[in-house]
């Protein structure tokens, strides 16, 4: 069942996808969040609720998947905590930031994703049964539980990977990250068959003094990625999507390539 896009839009509102705001922030404690069980992925049908083919928020307008099945995506992780507590998320369920949830723009509702966070390695499975996070540059907002268990409470963000998980699949094995092995970020701005229109681009943006230097990475697709980094950290990424902007650039989007390597 489809509902109109002013009523998805309403549930959304339960989760901004901003967290944490200044306003937000934790709830209790949380002494063990290792011990809190993952989510279990079930064989449920969608909700009535938040599957619109798209919705606009914040004037942007957003596609809901069709499937949700072998989705895999790379990017920067957020969390929410207790502004939106016992709120209505776009699935119709009240947020519960002690429960293995979270929330995606594009992913239909209900859907199980494997969450791992790049640096520290740890993965836990959530429920996705809101939307957001609609702050630029994130990919996926997290419950505080979650987050919590994933390691990021302290630095608010993380470089993530994420994968949807079906009933009864089991945890992909993940290596220890190498000590001191961060993720580095880049933002990718555009991808051209034409060498020389990859050049012109990266030519503008090196014009522009940008904080951060334009490369050209040619994929074994043949396509030449125009890309500027690397950046140590979600802040800094924030940083230079605002310049981007100030310049008149398009956002571009995030990327957090496999250690050590650069390519896609």
């Amino acid at each position: 069942m489809r509902i109109p896009i002013l009523l998805v839009t309403l549930l959304i509102a339960g989760c901004s996808g901003l967290a944490p705001e200044p306003q937000d922030g934790p709830g209790r404690v949380i002494d063990d969040p290792m011990a809190i069980p993952d989510a279990e992925p079930q064989d449920m049908p969608l909700s009535q609720y938040g599957n619109p083919e798209r919705y606009e928020v914040f004037g942007r307008t957003y596609r809901v998947m069709d499937s949700a099945d072998d989705h895999r995506e790379r990017g920067i992780a957020s969390w929410y905590g207790r502004k939106f507590q016992g709120r209505r998320t776009s699935s119709g369920e009240p947020y519960d930031m002690y429960a293995m949830t979270a929330a995606h723009k594009h992913l239909p509702l209900p859907t199980w994703v494997e969450v791992r966070h790049l640096d520290n390695n740890r993965s836990i499975v959530v429920k996705v049964n809101d939307r957001g996070p609609f702050a630029d540059n994130r990919i996926i907002d997290l419950s505080y539980a979650a987050a919590a268990k994933l390691g990021m409470l302290d630095t608010g963000t993380a470089p993530v990977a994420i994968r949807t998980v079906t009933a009864g699949e089991a945890s992909e094995p993940a290596e220890e990250p190498a000590d001191g092995n961060e993720s580095d970020y880049w933002i990718q701005l555009a991808a051209f068959r034409s060498a020389g229109n990859a050049e012109r681009l990266a030519k503008r943006l090196r014009a522009a003094e940008l904080s951060a230097t334009p490369t050209i990475r040619q994929g074994e697709d043949g396509l030449h990625r125009v890309r500027l980094g690397p950046l140590p950290d979600a802040d800094s990424v924030d940083r230079l999507s605002a310049e981007l902007d100030s310049a008149r650039f398009p956002a571009g989007h995030v990327i957090i390539p496999d250690k050590p390597s650069q390519s896609d």
